[in-house]
């Protein structure tokens, strides 16, 4: 029995290798990638109980794509099968990045002009994101009033514990103040995650989130300064990898910790690695605290998605329906809009664009991605090619 359930978990985390090492496109066509290898292929789950999956991805913050990954291993192998699934997918990219960004520390960033074009690159992926965001979550004026107040707030009051101020006040006027229809009725679905362990789960993540804060800003740690900023930055990502940045370049950038030009290469180079998005914070990791802090990277930004994915899978089917929850979730999500706005202003805008060429170069990577449906990867490219032309002309 006990030869049975390694054999199985081997399975797991050798499939998902085989998706961290050719999923290309960001998180939904992971999806894509997913349900032909884990629905169709492997039938590990049939479509409806994957549908469900993906409606539970989407409603928690954190890397949608890993977290149904990490729910297709719960269902096949318990607790162990999701971080199984998880190990698979990410460790590629993540280890990819973590060798470039220790070898980067030896480069001097003045001396390649493509990283000025990377640094564009990463303004236009980001404003694509943002308002592709904001078309959803604030769709009338009471939400974009609160995008607003959480774009002044962050601009004006710089402190670790703004964001987190931010998004309980925007809970609670989501739950006062607005109205959200009862969801459709849909299927049953069983994981095998016990009720006590996603409680834990759920505990593990509020007090990470509310309390390490305080902790960071008394006491002087690097592992804590390392660990606290990725980890908020993890725990308020809604839609997807390629919105970490402003949150990310905002704690580390704007703060001193990284310069922005081996922060924003690291960010061009993800773009162009297959699997999650997530695995940037494995370069931030490395950039400040070589091999160890690229683990420390990964499991900050991957632990709120998956203690959130955890805690709530034995109690989705109640937390789907629950009114309190969903208005909450309106308030959240636009301050989620406001926090990134904010964000792309400063420091991104203002360490991207400084001359009329890189503005004009900054459109016609951000009309490739938005307009033209071009992947990622050839944006990465275009923008480095037209960093150095900008140099040479």
């Amino acid at each position: 029995m006990k030869e049975n359930k390694i054999k199985n978990l081997v399975e797991i985390f050798w499939v998902a290798t085989k998706l961290g090492l050719t999923s290309f496109g960001g998180p939904q066509a992971h999806l894509g990638y997913f349900h032909e290898e884990y629905v169709k292929k492997r039938k590990w789950l049939d479509d409806g109980s994957y549908a469900d999956l993906i409606a539970l991805a989407q409603f928690l913050p954190g890397p949608s794509s890993s977290q149904v990954g990490i729910g297709v291993g719960s269902a096949r192998g318990g607790v162990f099968g999701g971080i199984a699934a998880f190990l698979g997918f990410t460790w590629p990219s993540a280890l990819i990045l973590a060798v470039f960004a220790i070898f980067a520390q030896n480069l001097d960033p003045n001396a390649h002009a493509w990283l000025g074009g990377l640094r564009i690159v990463a303004l236009a992926v980001v404003l694509h994101a943002v308002l592709g965001m904001a078309v959803k979550l604030t769709p009338d004026n009471k939400t974009k009033a609160i995008a607003l107040g959480a774009l002044v707030t962050m601009l004006v009051w710089q402190s670790r514990v703004t964001q987190v101020t931010i998004l309980i006040i925007a809970g609670l006027i989501g739950y006062l103040f607005f109205k959200t229809p009862l969801h459709e009725e849909l299927k049953n679905t069983a994981f095998k995650v016990s009720k006590a362990f996603g409680a834990t789960c759920l505990a593990i993540f509020f007090i990470l989130l509310l309390v390490v804060p305080f902790i960071s800003q008394a006491v002087d740690n690097q592992w804590l300064s390392l660990f606290d900023p990725i980890f908020r930055s993890g725990a308020m990502v809604f839609g997807g990898g390629h919105v970490v940045l402003p949150l990310l370049e905002a704690e580390f950038v704007s703060t001193g910790l990284m310069y922005a030009d081996p922060f924003l290469t690291g960010f061009g180079l993800t773009q162009a690695m297959p699997g999650p998005l997530f695995t940037f914070a494995a370069y931030i990791g490395a950039v400040m605290q070589g091999w160890l802090g690229a683990l420390v990277g990964i499991i900050a930004i991957f632990l709120p998605g998956m203690l959130l994915l955890y805690g709530c899978l034995p109690f989705w089917e109640t937390l789907r329906r629950n009114a309190m929850i969903k208005r909450a979730l309106v308030g959240l999500n636009a301050a989620v809009v406001g926090i990134l706005l904010a964000a792309f202003y400063n420091p991104i805008w203002r360490n991207s664009i400084f001359q009329p060429a890189d503005f004009a170069l900054f459109a016609i990577l951000f009309a490739g991605l938005s307009y033209w449906k071009l992947p990622p990867w050839i944006i990465v490219i275009a923008g480095a090619v037209g960093g150095i032309l900008i140099n040479v002309l």
